[in-house]
C-alpha cells in the first residue's frame, strides 16, 4: 500500500516489484491518495493476498495504526520501514534507525559550523538498521515466527 502522491513511497513500490519478481513472488500495488481511501484498500486485500508491505510517506505513517488494526483484521501480516510501525502493530518493521541518522545529522550540522562547505562533504547513506518484531501481533496472527529471525531481532514488542 502506497500514498500515489509520494515519490519515495512509490519508487519502493516499484524496487519491491522488482525484487519480487526476481523471487518469483506475486506483488500488486494498491495506492492511496487520502486517508479516506485507507480502510477500503486493505479490505480489498482480504483474502486476496498473503501479506502487506506498507510504504512510508507521512500520510500513511500518521495513519499507522488504523493500517495495522485493519490488516490485523483483515489477518494479513504487514511489513513496514519503521519501528513506529511495529509499536503500532505492524507485525514487523526493518529499516533504518532514526536516532542514529540524527546523530549523524548532527556530525554533518557541527561540520558546517566549522566552516566545512555543504558540497565538500559527502552525502550518507544509513548504516544502522533495526528489525523489530511485533510478538502480540504475531499471536494474533497465529505465526510463529522463526527462531532464526527472531534471534536477529534488535527489538521484540510482546
Amino acid at each position: 500500500i502506497a500514498h500515489v502522491g509520494s515519490a519515495g513511497a512509490m519508487r519502493e513500490v516499484r524496487e519491491l516489484e522488482t525484487v519480487g519478481g526476481t523471487l518469483g513472488l506475486q506483488t500488486s500495488s494498491i495506492e492511496i491518495r487520502q486517508a479516506e481511501d485507507i480502510a477500503p484498500a486493505v479490505k480489498a486485500l482480504k483474502g486476496r493476498w498473503d501479506a502487506l508491505f506498507v510504504a512510508t510517506d507521512p500520510l500513511v505513517f500518521s495513519n499507522r495504526t488504523q493500517i495495522s488494526t485493519l490488516a490485523l483484521g483483515a489477518r494479513l501480516p504487514t511489513i513496514c520501514n519503521y519501528q513506529e510501525y511495529a509499536e503500532a502493530g505492524c507485525l514487523m518493521s526493518y529499516g533504518p534507525n532514526v536516532p542514529d541518522m540524527w546523530r549523524r545529522a548532527a556530525d554533518v550540522v557541527n561540520k558546517v559550523l566549522r566552516g566545512t562547505k555543504p558540497s565538500e562533504i559527502p552525502v550518507e547513506q544509513p548504516t544502522k538498521f533495526d528489525l523489530v518484531i511485533n510478538l502480540k501481533t504475531a499471536k494474533a496472527l497465529r505465526i510463529t515466527v522463526p527462531q532464526s529471525i527472531f534471534v536477529r531481532a534488535d527489538r521484540v514488542i510482546e
